[in-house]
């Protein structure tokens, strides 16, 4: 650690919480952001292959969103606004409706929740339970929608779960996800059985609610198939579809949702993370109109919309989704990312390509494999992390405006990580 760094690291220790997570794997204090880089105070410049955890699918500091948001700003626009009506939030849901809603005839109200993805998913349960006036909901294994109390009470991960202070998260009922048991387990067809067995002991729930891909669970990606078979089970039980795209959403995976190859409706779908374009705040629920039974203020919240945010979703939805040009783009920088993959699973024994478009990574088997991976990168110049049950996922969520030359400069780094991990492993088993 540089010595001009060291009163930076002291105040990190001295006086933020023991929460703190991302940070413990780079150490270093960065101090500007550009693009697909972050520059730390020593000068030196890392590749980011992390992105925000998908909170900057277009990249730090877009020119176009930072003149939009300064000029906002400068010009005394609205900074905070409850959920009154404002020029800004009206210029959002016009850009939304005219780039995603209406060239996919998807007919949503759109409500504006707490500011991160967890109060997005909290007001979807509230909302099938309300229209249900059922309580159970069924969640999946590996899955991970958010931390506050209903949301986490949803979350697979049994270490998030036991950070609540408390013995019993009820209301859920899980089932397993799409290939949780292997391939040649059919857990569709588990699920059916379940509910048609009336003496199973499960009831038929308020809603369902999946991540087309699960990013904090291992990248594990449903098919197609899987996921049409869920929305027939909810349809068949008069339970709602909720559809998790918090982080594989906003062309993510290659579409601007995860779940447009399926050609499912959900009742609901959930939004965040990169809905605001820059990096801010900004969580919104996407719900069927026929849903939308809420009473006024019956969810509400100080944060409901960030007028900053909708400056720069704005200035994302009509610069990246006005035609079909972006969306090509991120398809073809899928292909180098998994052919890239490909090449560091080649050199770790037993290793498997997991995930789907610009939300892949490469399963090397153990959590200690994977960390030392991640270590040597980041030796080297690039910031990336981990996922799964065990942390056995080495995760790429590279901003998907990355220039190819940059991914590509970002994949040989993480091919000499893997390598040089490799070759360290096996020299400590023999």
């Amino acid at each position: 650690m540089p010595t001009d760094m060291s009163a930076d690291f002291e105040i990190f220790t001295r006086r933020e919480s023991e929460a703190r997570s991302y940070c413990r794997s780079f150490e270093t204090v960065f101090t500007k952001a550009k693009g697909a880089e972050m520059t730390a105070a020593d000068g030196t410049t890392y590749i980011d292959f992390l992105a925000g955890c998908s909170s900057l699918n277009y990249g730090h500091n877009d020119p176009d969103m930072k003149e939009a948001l300064v000029a906002h700003i400068a010009g005394d626009g609205i900074a905070h606004g409850l959920d009154m009506y404002t020029q800004e939030k009206a210029r959002f849901l016009e850009a939304y409706e005219e780039n995603i809603l209406k060239p996919r005839g998807m007919d949503y109200k759109v409500m504006m929740t707490g500011p991160t993805g967890t109060n997005a998913v909290e007001a979807a349960m509230k909302l099938a339970r309300k229209v249900t006036g059922r309580r159970n909901i069924v969640a999946f294994t590996n899955g991970f929608h958010g931390m506050t109390m209903g949301a986490l009470s949803l979350t697979g991960n049994a270490g998030k779960r036991a950070g609540a202070g408390c013995g019993s998260l009820c209301g859920v009922t899980r089932m397993p996800f799409d290939g949780a048991f292997g391939d040649e387990m059919d857990t569709l067809r588990q699920m059916e059985m379940m509910f048609d067995n009336p003496s199973s002991g499960v009831d038929a729930p308020a809603a369902f609610i999946f991540e087309p891909v699960q990013g904090e669970g291992g990248l594990n990606a449903a098919s197609d198939e899987w996921m049409q078979g869920v929305a027939r089970l909810a349809k068949k039980l008069g339970a709602l579809l909720i559809v998790d795209d918090i982080q594989s959403g906003c062309g993510r995976t290659g579409t601007y949702f995860a779940f447009e190859s399926a050609g499912i409706e959900p009742d609901m779908v959930t939004q965040a993370k990169s809905l605001s374009g820059f990096g801010l705040p900004f969580a919104a629920l996407l719900i069927k109109r026929e849903h939308d039974i809420w009473k006024p203020a019956e969810h509400n919240g100080t944060f409901r919309g960030n007028t900053h945010a909708f400056v720069t979703g704005r200035v994302a939805l009509e610069k990246f989704w006005a035609d079909d040009t972006f969306q090509n783009e991120v398809q073809h920088k899928s292909a180098i990312l998994t052919a890239g993959l490909q090449a560091i699973a080649d050199v770790v024994p037993g290793a498997r390509l997991k995930g789907r478009g610009m939300m892949q990574g490469v399963d090397v088997g153990s959590g200690e494999m994977a960390g030392d991976i991640c270590a040597r990168a980041f030796e080297n110049g690039l910031i990336i992390e981990t996922s799964g049950a065990d942390d056995e996922v080495v995760k790429v969520l590279a901003p998907l405006t990355i220039p190819e030359e940059t991914l590509r400069k970002g994949l040989d780094i993480l091919l000499d990580a893997a390598r040089n991990a490799t070759v360290q492993n096996k020299i400590a088993a023999e």
